[in-house]
């Protein structure tokens, strides 16, 4: 009989590990910048806090994925903890003592994101050693309610110590990773990957996540056309929201609401995920986000009113993290136990690398078009990626997990707890795979 996931003990401990650690991440993320901007007045050097985080973030994703298939996780889990414990505390001892060059700020920012790529993958790695395969879909919807309600609340928390102290919000940080170290360490389980010959970061290492996608028709056109392409054009579809509904910056309340109303949507669907079973019905909620967000772009073109604008978006955002459940869910499962690092990471790169030019389209659209040509363009660009999926022979078939042979290479659990074996298929259905800079 499997054990439930709420008296699976390492599951709730890596669950509480996320939790302190995503908690400092939020409010770190948010300190950051205003720091520079408080030390420097300079807006630009503060803008670049993120252009470095988000740089390192993708240069590491990858390679991070091959030290997670490369390295016991939950040992590379440890030492990441420990390294970004180390850099948060230089940096709150200095800005506690009034002293935080740039250097050592963006030293800082570059070390969480590197460390972030490298510990994402090793956290997923461990999970499917500790969670049984058909608590898969409940397990990662648990994570994803997590971090979205920690992102609502970290940077809250995050402005109002920074207000009281600028070092606050780093030492609370620290105290968060130090407090996932501990939770980390107190897992039983082990997950030992397969000792394979050659160079660790040679190419063939460094695409087999890429490969492996590409390899299955029905990943392979999902993710590209439903991971990058709705989230470039659902990026851009928020960034002409905010700016449209802000009046171009005049007021700021039609705007914050619908982006609120986002950030509500995400955090629903994580919330109901578990009582839908995403990886059950993946492909009707595929659907059901494209065709729900060409609906909210087109209605946006002709209803100026942001209550109807946030409630649209808050339904597409919602359909959207459900179907991302199932995705991630269904990944973890088809994929081989010696692959899962470097797959995470391959379609969690595929899937940001678009994120940042979408606000940057769709201000294109606005400043050439106005807002209403914007929303209907961008409605085009949704409706060709929902038609794509809907039609597509290749997105109706969905991928086979593979058979496992057990041998002492395989992930060594924790007494009573299953290990993952086969299964049966699930669709996968991704979007908004994107992490920050710290792991989901």
């Amino acid at each position: 009989m499997e054990t439930p996931l709420r008296r699976n003990r390492d599951f709730r401990l890596l669950w509480m590990s996320g939790l302190f650690a995503v908690l400092g991440s939020q409010m770190s993320a948010l300190a950051l910048p205003l720091l520079v901007l408080k030390e420097t007045g300079s807006a630009v050097q503060a803008g670049s806090v993120g252009t470095v985080s988000v740089g390192a973030l993708l240069v590491t994703m990858l390679p991070g994925g091959v030290m997670a298939d490369r390295v016991e996780r939950r040992r590379l889990m440890r030492l990441c903890d420990v390294g970004s414990l180390t850099a948060v505390t230089a940096l709150a001892v200095a800005v506690w003592f009034g002293h935080a060059p740039m250097v050592l700020v963006l030293l800082v920012a570059a070390a969480g994101a590197v460390l972030g790529s490298v510990y994402g993958p090793a956290s997923f790695g461990l999970m499917r050693a500790v969670v049984p395969a058909d608590q898969m879909g409940t397990a990662t919807a648990r994570l994803q309610a997590r971090s979205q309600t920690v992102r609502l609340v970290g940077p809250l928390v995050g402005g109002a110590l920074f207000g009281v102290h600028p070092a606050l919000p780093f030492v609370a940080e620290a105290l968060g990773l130090l407090l996932s170290t501990i939770c980390v360490a107190l897992v039983r389980t082990r997950s030992r990957a397969k000792t394979v010959a050659g160079p660790v970061f040679s190419r063939r290492e460094l695409t087999a996540g890429l490969s492996f996608l590409w390899g299955l028709p029905y990943l392979r056109t999902v993710l590209l056309v439903f991971g990058l392409g709705i989230n470039f054009a659902f990026g851009a579809l928020t960034f002409t929201a905010l700016s449209v509904f802000s009046d171009l910056g005049r007021s700021g309340v039609g705007g914050g609401f619908v982006i609120t109303c986002v950030s509500a949507g995400a955090l629903g669907g994580a919330l109901i995920a578990p009582r839908i079973g995403p990886d059950r019905h993946a492909r009707l909620l595929i659907l059901a986000t494209c065709w729900m967000c060409v609906l909210t772009a087109w209605t946006m073109a002709w209803l100026t009113q942001p209550l109807v604008a946030g409630v649209l978006c808050a339904v597409a955002m919602c359909l959207a993290t459900v179907a991302s459940i199932g995705f991630l869910s269904t990944l973890l499962i088809v994929t081989p136990e010696d692959r899962v690092g470097r797959v995470q990471s391959a379609a969690g790169f595929l899937s940001s690398i678009v994120q940042p030019f979408g606000p940057l389209a769709g201000g294109a659209l606005l400043t050439a078009f106005g807002g209403r040509t914007a929303f209907l363009v961008i409605g085009c660009v949704l409706a060709v990626s929902a038609a794509v999926v809907t039609l597509a022979p290749s997105a109706r078939t969905a991928p086979v997990p593979p058979a496992e042979e057990t041998d002492a290479t395989d992930p060594l659990p924790a007494p009573g707890l299953p290990v993952p074996g086969a299964v049966q298929a699930q669709a996968p259905a991704p979007a908004g795979l994107s992490r920050t800079r710290r792991r989901d």
